[in-house]
């Protein structure tokens, strides 16, 4: 049978799926690698690691007997640099994204451009230090110019994990496009400054998600997308009229591809930004750290309650359980005012929990903080456009107690959870339909479960 590889890396979970002909996937392997450190003793992604893992499962993959490799790309995560020199050779470790930024050196870089409020619109960019990866080049070439000099690429993480199997280096728009401060949305091609600090040169032409590099063996090899941008490609195929995408995991990411209207400095101040679709259409997207929030509380609450701490799993939706502490809680239906930043700050850490009387008690409480701080996060993409729909998908679609409460808060609007076995994986594979595939794409790609509020 014909297969697509897809190798999908997350920050935690790195995975490889076969999907057949008609998007079912064949065959996966997951690992999660302990990180290393940079130079500065921060935590980082091995890459050494990671490169030895995807050669070893390409070995396994051409192994398999009942299998035809036709065609390999990757989905990854972004905002992550990987510089090489003219042999191809790695020059740094594969810097953290969460690695803080030299305030003097972002003072002195927006001071040169303009300012952030200017800079941030034209660029689609929230002022984020080392999550736009532009900066990450822009470091490197002032903290260590004798190493830039050596740098013949800049490559983002997919294309780098491309660049591995072709030896081509290229650059791809779902990459660049998101949050780098690379690209001015407004003229739709690199920001100047590129040219100026002379750093252009070192970023590789851009090639199309959809287009394949084509192997001596008849392998077509696709450039990579960043996961984000990926996990929209089922959604956009499958669905025309207009919806969200609340993709859930680390971050809770709201995709709109149906507002283009261009980012303001409020929105982008309040983690707002643009995602690029590999067609070069922009998203307009909110983010929100709510994956992660959710875990440092379920820790808490688990610590609390001396239980395993993945007994949330085990809690559903309790209707009773949601009015008492609504109307403990006296807590009207949103929005509500606060005199802390609700995007930055769940209300449930400041929440003491000796006053609940349970686990499960304690626990919806979290889930009513969680959707409250995410229907302010979603409310900025869905302004002013005419959404029908909210798609949920990643970990939270499975949360009974989310879903429930999402579509509470969103009663002119149809909730559901999407399950697809893996979004950014698919999206990567479907962007290389045709050069692999010659069955037309199924429209049944996505389970999706409906909430009546």
């Amino acid at each position: 049978m014909n297969v697509v590889a897809i190798f999908d890396i997350g920050k935690t979970n790195k995975k490889v799926f076969l999907f057949d002909e008609n998007y079912r996937i064949v065959w996966e392997k997951s690992v999660n690698f302990d990180e290393t450190v940079d130079e500065d003793g921060f935590p980082c992604e091995d890459i050494e690691l990671l490169k030895n893992w995807i050669f070893e499962c390409l070995a396994e993959v051409k192994n398999l007997t009942n299998y035809v490799l036709k065609a390999i790309n990757f989905s990854t995560y972004g905002a992550s640099f990987v510089y090489i020199d003219k042999e191809g050779k790695n020059l740094t470790p594969l810097y953290n994204y969460l690695k803080d930024y030299p305030e003097e050196l972002k003072q002195e870089f927006y001071k040169k451009y303009k300012g952030e409020e200017v800079f941030a619109v034209k660029t689609a960019s929230p002022v984020l230090g080392s999550l736009n990866s532009g900066m990450q080049i822009y470091r490197l070439k002032e903290e260590k110019p004798v190493l830039f000099n050596q740098v013949e690429h800049c490559l983002h993480l997919p294309q780098y994990l491309s660049f591995l199997l072709t030896g081509e280096a290229y650059s791809d728009i779902t990459s660049i496009g998101c949050h780098t401060n690379l690209w001015n949305f407004k003229k739709m091609k690199y920001h100047k400054w590129l040219k100026k600090e002379e750093i252009i040169a070192k970023i590789p032409p851009l090639h199309f998600g959809k287009d394949i590099i084509k192997k001596e063996d008849g392998l077509a090899i696709g450039v990579g997308l960043h996961d984000s941008s990926s996990a929209i490609i089922p959604y956009t195929i499958n669905f025309t009229e207009p919806f969200v995408l609340l993709s859930t995991g680390t971050w809770s990411i709201s995709l709109n591809p149906f507002n283009n209207k261009p980012l303001t400095f409020e929105e982008l101040k309040q983690d707002c930004l643009c995602y690029m679709q590999y067609t070069e259409k922009p998203v307009k997207a909110a983010r929100l750290f709510a994956g992660n929030e959710h875990e440092i509380q379920a820790k808490r609450l688990a610590e609390h309650f001396n239980v395993p701490f993945d007994t949330f799993k085990d809690v559903y939706f309790d209707k009773k359980i949601v009015s008492n502490l609504r109307a403990l809680n006296f807590q009207i239906v949103y929005p509500k005012k606060y005199d802390f930043d609700i995007l930055k700050e769940c209300p449930f850490q400041k929440r003491d929990l000796s006053t609940f009387k349970s686990y499960d008690i304690a626990y919806h409480q979290l889930m009513l903080d969680l959707v409250e701080q995410q229907v302010f996060s979603t409310n900025l993409v869905i302004h002013n456009s005419p959404v029908k729909k909210i798609f949920v998908d990643g970990g939270f679609s499975k949360n009974s107690i989310f879903m429930n409460l999402l579509a509470e808060a969103y009663p002119d609007v149809e909730v559901y959870a999407a399950s697809m076995a893996q979004a950014s994986a698919l999206g990567a594979a479907l962007a290389i339909h045709e050069n692999w595939n010659p069955k037309p794409i199924q429209n049944d790609l996505i389970d999706l479960k409906f909430y009546k509020h």
